[in-house]
């Protein structure tokens, strides 16, 4: 089989500061960016096929690749993965579906990066310890990056790779697919309609974690299974001996490899407000969380190996043009807020959710695609929706797909991934010190009211491994 021709002209890249006041003056960051802002070349014609490396391919990684592969402007020419079993099962999958052996397999994204200079683009699906030094090197490297959630796994590493965005001028998503739908565009627009007033109050919730959270390290040292690359999973994070109860699944739990159920979920649920509110950097952030060590008459122990069971965050945020200050909150770990007054008694809550309360009602939806509800329901009968006025998407991985292609960027590019995900890993943050407020300079990147707090705002690198 003939070999496709590789994409040649990159996607380039909005100012954080043009981005950003898009966003801002819109409320959201849907706003559509002429072709001559991005500073690229010429659009790359239709029928030139994207190359993609597929580097992280256990159970979400494989997922991910599947929705790629069912594309015909996409090519997966390469998969890599520290385990082999995952190894050997994305290649056969890969192989099948093009109908011949041509899939390169790597068990290191370096060697990856290396060897293929004529390769377009990554999807990197490893645990959230490792993204940020594998998108990196990816766009250093000058690969357009699919990223899946959460972004980072510290705040400091946001900020690093949105300034690397902008320097390489590579097509970035982030997989907060939600974005790409139909709910967060009616929320917009309902509240810019007057549904429910000023919102001063958001309350988010998860019934993550499906992990076990709130545990110690294990003590015992089983042998490591002959087809993991156990220093290769390890990445960036510190060296520790090998244990089954650190992965597959169950690493986002553990504060050395995951953002617990916080990272998980809360990605789709900031990103969501973030464009309906039109929000920036916090003010301030407060948290508290249960699992802690405590005996009678003792002071209670934080846990600094794995997360609590069950969290509560604030966050505060300042006004917004016409839009007044407003609190959100965060519930994990079977904690859910309490209903709003305008809500109906006898109706529950779903498992995962969103309320946004404002002056004059409520609007209550999910943050994976369900359609906002307006309550009470006097007002949802008196309510007139208002005319579509926010540009639709023609689909998460489609966006994308435009953007390496030489179109506008996609909606969850990292430069709005990052301001973002900034905002959510602050929450983590705030975890460490429960009932303290960090109050939070959000240019510098600082915590000023607990400078004890900013040793957690990024991490030490294991030598060898570095941004």
């Amino acid at each position: 089989m003939n070999s496709p021709r590789p994409v040649r002209n990159r996607a380039g890249g909005v100012s954080r500061r043009q981005f950003v006041a898009g966003a801002t003056a819109t409320g959201a960051a849907w706003t559509l960016v002429a072709r001559h802002v991005l500073g690229g070349a010429g659009r790359t014609a239709p029928s030139e096929v994207i190359t993609l490396a597929a580097i992280g391919v256990g159970d979400q990684g494989m997922r991910d690749m599947g929705s790629f592969l069912d594309k015909s402007q996409v090519r997966v020419v390469a998969v890599c993965d520290v385990e082999v079993k995952n190894l050997t099962a994305a290649r056969n999958a890969v192989n099948a579906h093009y109908g011949d052996r041509a899939c390169k397999t790597y068990k290191d994204y370096r060697e990856l990066l290396s060897q293929h200079k004529d390769l377009d683009a990554t999807l990197i699906v490893t645990p959230d310890h490792s993204h940020a030094v594998i998108t990196a090197a990816a766009l250093k490297a000058g690969k357009h990056v699919y990223c899946q959630k959460p972004f980072t796994h510290t705040i400091y590493e946001a900020r690093t790779l949105s300034g690397l965005t902008r320097e390489t001028r590579r097509a970035t998503q982030l997989g907060t697919g939600p974005q790409a739908g139909e709910e967060p565009r009616l929320l917009r627009e309902w509240i810019d309609a007057g549904a429910i007033g000023g919102v001063r109050e958001v309350h988010l919730w998860s019934n993550r974690p499906f992990w076990p959270q709130g545990m110690e390290r294990p003590t015992d040292t089983p042998p490591v299974p002959p087809t993991l690359d156990w220093d290769l999973w390890l990445g960036p994070a510190p060296h520790r001996p090998y244990h089954p109860t650190y992965l597959p699944l169950v690493f986002r739990g553990w504060r050395d490899f995951g953002t617990g159920a916080l990272g998980d979920m809360g990605c789709y649920a900031f990103d969501i407000i973030f464009r309906v509110l039109g929000l920036r950097g916090p003010l301030a952030v407060e948290a508290s969380g249960s699992g802690f060590a405590a005996k009678m008459w003792a002071k209670p122990e934080m846990n600094n190996e794995s997360w609590p069971q069950a969290s509560l965050i604030r966050w505060e945020f300042a006004a917004r043009g016409s839009m007044p200050p407003v609190s959100v909150f965060w519930y994990d770990g079977g904690l859910r807020p309490v209903k709003p007054r305008h809500m109906e008694r006898e109706r529950p809550l779903e498992d995962e959710g969103m309320i946004l309360v404002g002056d004059e009602g409520a609007l209550v939806c999910g943050f994976c695609g369900q359609k906002p509800r307006l309550v009470p329901a006097a007002r949802a009968d008196a309510f007139k929706p208002p005319p579509k006025t926010l540009p639709r998407s023609i689909g998460h991985h489609e966006e994308w797909l435009r953007a390496c292609r030489g179109g506008e960027p996609a909606g969850a590019n990292f430069e709005f991934a990052a301001t973002v995900t900034e905002a959510l890993l602050l929450g983590n943050v705030a975890l460490r010190f429960p009932g303290r407020t960090l109050e939070w300079d959000w240019p510098a990147l600082k915590v000023t009211s607990l400078p004890e707090a900013n040793k957690y705002v990024h991490r030490d690198y294991r030598q060898g491994w570095s941004m």
